[in-house]
């Protein structure tokens, strides 16, 4: 789309689509519409602007469908998935990933329907690793690793028996390197801290020795003139007082 009228009107359409809450495939084909311009620099800004604009709208819709049931919940929470998606905001996406699994997870008992397979947990790790996450990626090991899903996964009697177990295993596996990547992070940051606190400790003496001459030399200076002054004044105390 390289008419700009057409492409302000488009992002227009989206944005009330948005606001009205239709929450349906027309306004991911008008998204995608809006997404496929030749300008490179303003697809950039359009797509900057349009994933503020969405996360300060998932804010909204969240505390709009607060006292929904897990359903309605999870239904909307799809719909903004594939909204971040189709505007390339990763990390938006995995937030809203994970939060569908936990919401899940914690549905399970009353509605096992829901129950949040090991394989889930595995491809959301797998994902969020790809793209950097760590952390979140360690939640989502934690939460798979639960004792609760450790013995269905040791439960002979599952029919995706040898599949849990083998994700847990690679999960665990997953989540040690993780671990190790945050970790090694984590003295890099420290040690290049120091390094960078030892470059100005060194800068500042060096400073500190080109200063001190100088400083030196102009306080004999001002120490040679009082007590010149000094002579001065000694020397007119002497003269012969008239009467």
């Amino acid at each position: 789309m390289s008419n700009p009228a057409s492409l302000a009107h488009q992002i227009s359409l989206f944005r009330s689509r948005i606001q009205n809450r239709s929450f349906d495939d027309v306004t991911v084909r008008i998204l995608d519409s809006v997404l496929v311009s030749k300008d490179v620099r303003s697809l950039i800004g359009v797509g900057s602007a349009l994933k503020q604009f969405m996360r300060d709208e998932s804010l909204l819709i969240f505390r709009e469908i607060a006292d929904e049931s897990v359903e309605i919940k999870l239904m909307c929470t799809d719909f903004l998935i594939r909204v971040f998606a189709v505007i390339g905001d990763v990390e938006s996406c995995l937030a809203l990933r994970y939060e569908a699994l936990v919401m899940r997870e914690e549905k399970t008992t009353t509605n096992p329907g829901l129950q949040v397979m090991c394989k889930e947990w595995l491809t959301f790790v797998e994902h969020s690793l790809e793209n950097g996450f760590h952390s979140i990626a360690i939640q989502a090991c934690e939460k798979a690793l639960t004792p609760s899903k450790e013995n269905r996964a040791a439960h002979p009697k599952q029919d995706n028996f040898f599949h849990d177990v083998h994700a847990l295993k690679k999960i665990k596996i997953l989540k040690d390197a993780a671990l190790l990547t945050i970790s090694s992070r984590s003295v890099q940051a420290q040690a290049e801290a120091y390094l960078k606190q030892k470059k100005i400790t060194e800068s500042t003496q060096e400073l500190t020795t080109f200063i001190e001459p100088k400083s030196s030399g102009s306080s004999r200076f001002r120490n040679g003139i009082i007590k010149r002054n000094l002579r001065k004044l000694h020397d007119y105390q002497c003269l012969p007082q008239l009467s």
